[in-house]
């Protein structure tokens, strides 16, 4: 069934204009907090958020970005664990909230919060430098013919990128030496400089030195393609890079990225925050942002948010089980 364009924007512009609360709202500036340091990703979708909600007048109070990437973001998690009952502060989550507490002991379980909202999917994209092997096949027959293992630049030790790297390796047969660095960013350096063969970095943190052609995206880690169809060099869209199934090499990983209140708030205040939230992924902005991105679009609330989590956490407990990373 076709909707008219006209009707579609009259709904998106009611959306918006609509007030963004029913009984209860904040009588206070709201903390976004971000288990991560300044200019990551999720600092970065923080100020996103931030900009819509002002800019769209999506709740009257400002909302003010918290980074708390302490202690590898243990402090975000703990800091939210410890503020119940407390609707001014809300968490912009991402697999992390797994993966520590499994690598790290700490007493947090996600249970203990309140979900909101999965507003996103992150993708994770094979990368080598542009003088490197031209596809996957090529990629892995180097690597395994290499005289020391292929280095892989990454973002922090026994997280995402190197469960991916674990994965790499029991499906190719190649080595790899996991190197882990500071950001998205500073892999994307070494691997431009040739310090590295290769990081399984997210399309954000390589889009420039792919734009720029010093790198190339070999495969995504998902069972189909990134949707975005616009050029990001002369000749490639997003949706031009294969997955890595495609390729050969059947592993697939995404990352959450959710928003959570502390534990004991009550009913109307989760249900102010889930419709502030859902009338974002509505603004042009986070539009914009999820494109620029290459984010997967997704928006989950309720019981239906639940039931991902719980599947999710199953998942990154058994890669960080069957890569040695939990700690005994």
């Amino acid at each position: 069934m076709r909707i008219p364009v006209k009707a579609v924007g009259a709904a998106t512009a009611l959306l918006l204009s609509a007030p963004a609360f029913a009984g209860w709202e904040p009588t206070k500036p709201v903390e976004i907090v971000v288990a991560a340091g300044a200019g990551g990703a999720s600092d970065q979708m923080a100020r996103m958020m931030q900009a819509a909600i002002q800019k769209n007048n999506l709740m009257k109070q400002p909302m003010v970005v918290s980074l708390k990437g302490g202690a590898s973001g243990a402090e975000a998690l703990m800091y939210m664990k410890s503020s119940e009952g407390d609707p001014n502060k809300v968490l912009i989550a991402y697999s992390l909230i797994y993966m520590l507490p499994l690598s790290a002991k700490i007493p947090f379980n996600w249970r203990e919060l309140t979900p909101v909202s999965v507003i996103a999917l992150d993708q994770f994209v094979l990368w080598d430098n542009s003088a490197g092997p031209k596809t996957v096949k090529e990629f892995v027959e180097a690597a395994k013919a290499a005289s020391s293992p292929f280095k892989m630049g990454g973002t922090g030790s026994k997280r995402e990128d190197h469960v991916l790297t674990v994965f790499l390796e029991q499906k190719t047969g190649a080595k790899f030496s996991y190197l882990p660095y500071k950001s998205g960013g500073e892999a994307a350096t070494q691997l431009v400089g040739n310090h590295t063969e290769s990081n399984v970095n997210n399309p954000s943190e390589n889009l420039e030195v792919w734009r720029a052609g010093q790198v190339r995206p070999l495969c995504v880690f998902d069972k189909e393609r990134i949707s975005y169809t616009s050029k990001v060099t002369e000749t490639q869209s997003w949706a031009d890079v294969p997955t890595c199934k495609e390729e050969g090499v059947d592993v697939q990983y995404l990352m959450l990225r959710a928003m959570f209140l502390p534990g004991k708030v009550t009913p109307e205040q989760q249900a102010f925050y889930v419709e502030l939230f859902q009338k974002v992924t509505q603004t042009p902005e986070y539009k914009e942002y999820m494109e620029k991105q290459a984010l997967k679009p997704i928006f989950l609330t309720g019981k239906d948010m639940v039931k991902f989590l719980e599947e999710d956490e199953a998942l990154n407990k058994s890669l960080m089980t069957e890569a040695g990373f939990v700690a005994k």
